[in-house]
């Protein structure tokens, strides 16, 4: 027996499948051919019938019969080849076709875009008073050639500090004019081209998201007039009612708060924190420097609710649970002009606790300071020495005496009240509910948005514009009651 190579049979005519009286059948144990078929590429269904037989177990109908299979397996990948290249045809026509229509909506929508931002920059360079702030700064500048201005070091120190600020807001404002500008060459290029860029489309629209948030955090800084506005601030965290919930609570609010400085490019850090017995924290301390820190989170002082399926419970029943936030600004020690009699302070020492080695855990480092006439306390506890502790201590009491006092209009400290956040029901400003649905609701401005997970993840923004808006507008309800 002698079997040949693997060879390559050309299609045949078609012929009718023989007879079973015309094909005997075959008593060899091994076949007298096999079929396959065989891909000219990985990507294709062009290929080659492949035909492999024994001269052995040839017989004479075989001939015939190997003409009929080559014939059905010529058609079949006719019949498949033609339906791939139609198809494939047909759908990049058709994928084509959608790209085309889906760039012409991105480009609409784009332009439309760069329209409102056109006006919106042109609505804010007029509301600032670009021509006046530009005659501010030749003003500015002939006060600081004087030859006499250090002779009060002060002053002149609040002089060079207004001429920078004045400098900024100019510059943030030209910078405004180019960015929407460049969008718009952008666009208009575009129109004039027979095809669309998406290169250039997807720059634009980077340029006017990017200027649209610019644009908010300036008429948010507008929306500042407080004496304190401009500078850093302190924040306290503490649990309130609600046992391991409350504790679990304020360590997801103290997480709010350091991703919404992280994303302002603030530089946060945690001074002091205790934790909790169980989960959480009890109490958190956060500085955070930059300008207008204070302006923007004075709003967040108040009580914090929130109302979810409590993971420390077996059972999974929904629970509401409480923290308190306070806000302070974060003062330089030159602007701490008060005076504080010490028999109005009683001071206390504590272990601080936690990181620091055996110090914190043997010497009564940590100090809590009450004033008693208002019955407000801090308490600091991050330093190493008591002495570092009390100073620092002191000065946090004073800049909250001092944002109470302007609050309140009192003119001295001795006339201010009491302003202790209670975390507790009643209390609260703000809801954030995770079951059974997901809402968060400041309750004094009904500003409110389903988005939980990114208000946790801080983004505050919507509810700091919406207080400051608010708050404005009591003020001059108020000022025309008068």
């Amino acid at each position: 027996m002698m079997d040949s190579p693997r060879l390559l049979l050309p299609a045949a005519r078609a012929a009718p499948y023989p007879g079973s009286s015309a094909c005997p059948r075959l008593d060899t144990g091994r076949p007298p051919f096999s079929l396959s078929y065989r891909r000219r590429r990985r990507s294709s269904v062009q290929g080659e019938l492949v035909v492999s037989y024994s001269y052995a177990n040839m017989q004479p109908w075989l001939t015939e019969f190997l003409n009929y299979i080559c014939a059905i397996c010529e058609t079949w990948v006719n019949t498949v080849q033609s339906a791939s290249t139609g198809a494939g045809s047909q759908s990049s026509v058709v994928d084509e076709s959608e790209a085309v229509e889906w760039a012409m909506q991105d480009f609409y929508a784009l332009r439309k875009d760069v329209e409102l931002a056109v006006e919106r920059v042109d609505e804010v360079r007029q509301a600032a008073g670009l021509e006046q702030l530009v005659e501010e700064i030749a003003s500015l500048e002939n006060k600081s050639g004087d030859s006499t201005l250090w002779d009060d070091p002060s002053k002149a120190q609040e002089l060079l500090v207004a001429l920078t600020e004045v400098k900024e807001k100019v510059r943030l404002l030209n910078d405004f004019k180019l960015q929407v500008e460049e969008a718009d060459t952008i666009v208009k290029l575009t129109a004039e081209l027979d095809s669309i860029d998406t290169g250039l489309l997807e720059e634009a629209s980077k340029i006017i998201k990017a200027l649209n948030k610019a644009l908010d955090n300036f008429e948010m800084t507008r929306l500042l007039s407080g004496p304190y506005d401009k500078e850093g601030a302190v924040i306290t965290i503490s649990a309130g009612a609600g046992g391991t919930d409350a504790q679990d609570w304020a360590d997801m609010l103290l997480r709010m708060y350091v991703r919404w400085g992280e994303k302002q490019r603030y530089k946060s850090r945690v001074v002091e924190k205790s934790p909790g017995e169980e989960a959480g924290i009890k109490s958190a301390t956060v500085e955070l420097e930059g300008r207008y820190v204070y302006g923007y989170l004075s709003g967040e002082k108040g009580t914090h609710r929130i109302v979810r399926q409590s993971p420390f419970n077996a059972k999974g029943l929904r629970q509401t649970s409480f923290a308190g936030v306070e806000v302070m600004p974060l003062l330089p020690e030159e602007s701490l002009d008060v005076e504080i009699p010490e028999e109005d302070l009683e001071i206390s020492f504590t272990r601080a606790g936690g990181k620091g080695g055996q110090n914190v855990n043997k010497v009564e480092t940590a100090v809590r300071m009450v004033h008693i006439p208002t019955g407000i306390a801090v308490r600091c506890a991050e330093e190493r020495s008591q002495l570092a502790n009390k100073i620092k201590a002191l000065r946090r009491l004073k800049a909250k005496l001092l944002v109470i006092a302007e609050e309140q209009r009192a003119s001295e400290i001795k006339q201010i009240r009491g302003d202790v956040v209670k975390a507790e029901w009643g209390q609260q400003i703000r809801n954030y509910v995770f079951h059974p649905y997901k809402l968060v609701k400041d309750v004094r401005t009904a500003c409110e948005t389903s988005d939980i997970g990114g208000v946790m993840d801080g983004e505050l923004d919507p509810f700091i514009k919406a207080y400051l808006q608010y708050k404005l507008s009591a003020a001059a309800e108020e000022q025309s009651a008068k």
